[in-house]
């Protein structure tokens, strides 16, 4: 397993972060190594509302099939899987000033013979993390 934690300041209300951060299709703004991301449900983004995600990473490309699992006051969770990893996306929201405090941890469970490239990898997310902070930043910036 890795995990990956960031945490960033915005001026945007915890309302508007929320908000936008709750459509996962919003992760080809902020995430750099997302390529698309597309909603494959309809209705309303309500806990269970589904997204299919391709990524770049090292040079491959990955899908995953997202849903949202937590929506609810300071809180905005998806998971994401296929066949060799499960990956979780849980942003943490705080008030801070008229701004937000986002805390952005990424944990990544590799299945069968994936696990063992596990801690291989745990540089190369923490470089994706590391690049995840300024796009993100730019991103909720916007909102106000």
């Amino acid at each position: 397993m890795v995990e990956v934690e960031r945490t960033l300041t915005v001026t945007a209300p915890i309302e508007a972060v929320a908000g936008y951060l709750q459509d996962f299709a919003h992760t080809e703004e902020w995430d750099p190594g997302t390529k698309s991301c597309t909603r494959t449900d309809a209705g309303p983004i309500e806990v269970g509302a589904r997204w299919h995600n391709v990524s770049e990473f090292r040079g491959r490309e990955t899908e995953l099939d997202y849903r949202l699992t937590r929506r609810e006051p300071g809180r905005v969770t998806f998971v994401g899987s296929n066949k060799t990893a499960t990956s979780t996306d849980d942003f943490t929201l705080t008030p801070d000033g008229s701004g937000t405090k986002v805390r952005y941890q990424a944990t990544i469970e590799f299945h069968g013979l994936a696990k063992l490239a596990g801690p291989l990898l745990k540089r190369e997310f923490e470089r994706l993390g590391d690049e995840v902070v300024p796009e993100l930043t730019r991103a909720l910036g916007k909102l106000t």
